[in-house]
């Protein structure tokens, strides 16, 4: 069954392009950064979405994403200028608590793990650190540095129910961290994009990842358990992660981002080529653990005038996207079934 995404607002306030915009947990605010250093928070109003807070002045440089907490109280934004600043709302208004530094140049992403005891941050200098976060004395302690990859690394997410991370990288692969024995280290290193890995996203079950990428595809990862009923070999208790699902052909350029709704299971992906594109498994195949097939049922062809960089879900709001772009505009979108 085909759908239809109807756009609904059009928020305007940043000076520069807008690189990320996240929903709090509740669905009921977003953040938004970019290319001037301000971090902008919308809120509904009546019909409308209006901006109820500004948060400048902490970075220096352009704020590449921004991550609520699991409470909602705290936001995490990662910055060019080599730092993650901690904004908590706790008080009522937004404070910058703690800076985090560490990376030698652009933190590219920062994500929280389902506790919120943990915040993973990512950067340009090819490494992953993870960070303690003690709420109560408003501490982060460097608990790892992850430096696998071999190029800059674009994003990371955690698991849903699991603390595991995965992130994505310039050098094409996607890797996934866990702690062993007291020490955070990669457990599988996924390959098979041709470029670069730009994005990544769990499923409601943390059993699919999906991936985008620079080679305009999108890769469906499937978990193989060890003792798996397909007979998938994997290494001791550690499961396998294996490409079952490519999809390609629907975007013209590089694929910025991606993000798995978890109440609906839609895929929404953003793109280089200015368009958003919609896409859902097709239920009736018979194999859907090792042979899953997923089609377009919506698309936007110029949802913004220049690259699409961010696309993401309402948790609460079924079928409301959020998406931004390099024409400095965020944009809400509604899906809707045909």
């Amino acid at each position: 069954m085909a759908g239809e995404l109807e756009p609904i607002a059009t928020l305007s306030g940043h000076q520069d392009r807008v690189w990320h915009a996240a929903w709090n947990p509740q669905g009921t605010l977003l953040a938004s950064c970019g290319g001037d250093k301000v971090i902008r928070i919308w809120g509904k109003e009546g019909d409308n979405w209006i901006c109820k807070t500004l948060l400048q002045d902490s970075h220096t440089r352009t704020i590449r994403r921004v991550c609520w907490s699991p409470c909602g109280n705290l936001l995490a934004s990662a910055s060019f200028d080599a730092t993650t600043c901690i904004w908590d709302r706790n008080k009522g208004e937004f404070e910058c608590t703690a800076t985090l530094e560490g990376h030698e140049n652009e933190v590219k992403s920062a994500a929280w793990s389902k506790s919120g005891a943990l915040l993973a941050t990512c950067s340009r200098d090819k490494s992953v650190w993870v960070w303690e976060v003690d709420q109560d004395e408003e501490d982060y302690q460097c608990a790892g540095v992850l430096s696998v990859h071999s190029q800059d690394v674009k994003h990371i997410c955690w698991h849903p129910h699991k603390e595991v991370i995965a992130s994505a990288s310039y050098d094409n692969t996607i890797r996934l961290f866990h702690e062993e024995d007291d020490d955070w280290c990669s457990f599988a290193t996924l390959q098979g994009h041709d470029s670069t890995a730009w994005s990544v996203c769990f499923n409601a079950t943390g059993t699919r990842l999906a991936s985008c990428s620079d080679d305009k595809t999108v890769k469906i990862w499937q978990e193989f358990l060890p003792g798996n009923q397909e007979g998938i070999v994997t290494d001791g208790n550690t499961p396998k992660w294996k490409c079952v699902c490519t999809l390609s052909g629907q975007h013209t350029r590089t694929i910025y981002d991606i993000d798995w709704c978890h109440e609906t299971g839609l895929l929404a992906t953003g793109s280089g080529d200015d368009s958003i594109r919609i896409f859902r498994e097709d239920e009736s195949v018979m194999d859907r653990v090792n042979q899953p097939s997923f089609d377009m049922v919506a698309s936007v062809n110029r949802a913004h005038g220049e690259d699409v960089n961010c696309v993401r879900w309402n948790p609460k709001d079924t079928g409301l996207l959020v998406s931004c772009g390099d024409d400095c505009d965020i944009k809400l979108w509604r899906y809707k079934e045909s």
